[in-house]
C-alpha cells in the first residue's frame, strides 16, 4: 500500500464520520500506518546488501596479505663424500698384480656427490634476518633463499641451536625486505585458528588451515630425547618442506615455527616451536652466535599418585630420576627420588613445569626449590648454569 492509498483511506473515513463503521475505518488506518510497506527480504539478501560495498575476504587471505610475502624458500647444497673401506694400507694395492690377486682396486679415491635439500623460513627483521629450523640448514655448504617476488638471494648462517632446532640466516643483499610481525604465543588458547605457510615438497607458498590442538607438548612425549622444547600442537597440515615456515594467527602474526610432523600411526599431528621461545633463542644467536640453556642437571619423570606411607607418592610434582655428577643439582643437595613440588613458590605439577621455570630463570639468579624426601619437606637453593658449561 502506497502513500496515495493511505490518503484515500483517511478521506473516506472522514466522509463517513457519522457512519456506524467509523471506528472500524480508524482502526484499519492505524494498522496501515504501522504496516511494513517494503517487501521482506531473506537473510542471504540482507547479508549481501549489508556487505555490497565491502571487499569480502576470508581471515586466511587477510593474514597472508600481512605476512605471506615474508615467507621464503630455503634451498641448501652440501657435498657428501663416500668411499669403500680399505683392508690394506693405501700404498700396498697400487700394483695391479696385487689388485687382481685380492680383487680390490689399487687406489680408493673418495667419491663425492651434491646433496640438495629444501625448507622454509620467515623474514622477521628489516636487516634481512630469517628464522628457520636448524635441521634445514645443518652442515650445508651453500644457502639460496627464494622470495615470493622472484628474488633469489645468497644466505649465510648467523647461528644455529640444535637443542631447540632453530637457526637464523642473514640475507646477503640489499633490501627492502618484507617482514612478518611476531605475535605472543603465551596468549594462545586451544581451539584458536592456526595457519601454516611453507613450501612442502617444493610447492611454494602453500597454505593450510587448522586449529591449535594443544599447547606445551613436551618433545620427549614424541620420543625425541635430544631436543629441549615445548611445542604447539596443531592439525594444520605440515609436510616435508614446511619445516622452518611460520604458523600464523588470524591477525597474520607469527605464533610459531613449524618444525615436525607425526607420521605413521597418529598421522595428522603437526608441531611448531612457540614464537616467544624462538624469539629468545634468535636473540641469543644474533648477539653471541649460540643460545643459552639454563639447566640444573637432573632428569625428571611425572609422579604417579598412589596410596603410600610416603607423602611424596601422594602429591603432584616431578620426580628426580637422575642427577648429573658435578652439576648444580648435586652441588645443591638434590637426590634421586626427590619430588620437586614448587620452584620460587610456584607449584609444580609436571616435569614440563620445572623445565619452563628453569628456562625463564636468569642464569645469575638462585632458584628456591622445595622438595619432598619421603615424609620430609626440604628447601634447596640451586644456581642454574648454561648446559654447555656442565663438566661431566
Amino acid at each position: 500500500m502506497n502513500g496515495l492509498g493511505l490518503k484515500s483511506l483517511l478521506i473516506g473515513a472522514i466522509k463517513i464520520k457519522q457512519h456506524k463503521y467509523f471506528k472500524i475505518f480508524v482502526l484499519v488506518f492505524l494498522i496501515a500506518c504501522n504496516f511494513r510497506l517494503d517487501p521482506p527480504i531473506n537473510s542471504r539478501e540482507a547479508f549481501l546488501q549489508q556487505n555490497e560495498n565491502v571487499n569480502n575476504q576470508s581471515f586466511v587471505s587477510q593474514a597472508l596479505e600481512i605476512s605471506g610475502a615474508a615467507v621464503v624458500t630455503i634451498e641448501t647444497e652440501r657435498k657428501v663424500f663416500s668411499s669403500r673401506e680399505r683392508i690394506f694400507p693405501p700404498g700396498i694395492l697400487i700394483d695391479p698384480y696385487f689388485e687382481r690377486f685380492f680383487g680390490q682396486p689399487g687406489l680408493q679415491v673418495p667419491q663425492s656427490r651434491i646433496e640438495r635439500g629444501q625448507g622454509s623460513g620467515v623474514i622477521f627483521s628489516k636487516q634481512g634476518l630469517v628464522l628457520t629450523n636448524a635441521h634445514v640448514i645443518e652442515k650445508t655448504d651453500q644457502l639460496v633463499v627464494g622470495l615470493s617476488d622472484g628474488r633469489r638471494v645468497i644466505g649465510s648462517v648467523i647461528g644455529q641451536d640444535s637443542l631447540t632446532d632453530l637457526a637464523v640466516i642473514k640475507l646477503e643483499a640489499q633490501g627492502p625486505w618484507p617482514i612478518a610481525p611476531l605475535g605472543d604465543s603465551d596468549l594462545l588458547r586451544v581451539g584458536d585458528w592456526a595457519i601454516a605457510v611453507g613450501n612442502p615438497f617444493g610447492l611454494e607458498n602453500t597454505v593450510t588451515l587448522g586449529i591449535i590442538s594443544n599447547l606445551n607438548r613436551d618433545v620427549a612425549q614424541l620420543g625425541i630425547s635430544d631436543k629441549r622444547i615445548d611445542l604447539i600442537q596443531t592439525d594444520a597440515a605440515i609436510n616435508p618442506g614446511n619445516s622452518g615456515g611460520p604458523l600464523l594467527n588470524t591477525s597474520g602474526e607469527v605464533i610459531g615455527i613449524n618444525t615436525l610432523v607425526r607420521t605413521g600411526p597418529g598421522a595428522g599431528l603437526a608441531f611448531a616451536i612457540p614464537i616467544n621461545r624462538a624469539s629468545k633463542i634468535a636473540k641469543d644467536l644474533i648477539t653471541s652466535g649460540r643460545a643459552k640453556h639454563p639447566m640444573i642437571g637432573v632428569s625428571l619423570a611425572s609422579n604417579i599418585k598412589q596410596k603410600s606411607k610416603f607423602l611424596s607418592q601422594r602429591e603432584s610434582g616431578a620426580v628426580i630420576k637422575y642427577v648429573a655428577p658435578n652439576g648444580p643439582a648435586e652441588k645443591g643437595g638434590l637426590k634421586i627420588n626427590d619430588l620437586i613440588i614448587s620452584i620460587d613458590n610456584k607449584k609444580i605439577l609436571t616435569p614440563a613445569d620445572v623445565v619452563q621455570k628453569i628456562n625463564q630463570n636468569n642464569l645469575k639468579s638462585t632458584m628456591k626449590i622445595r622438595i619432598l624426601r619421603k615424609n620430609r619437606e626440604l628447601v634447596k637453593f640451586i644456581n642454574p648454569i648454561d648446559i654447555f658449561e656442565l663438566q661431566l
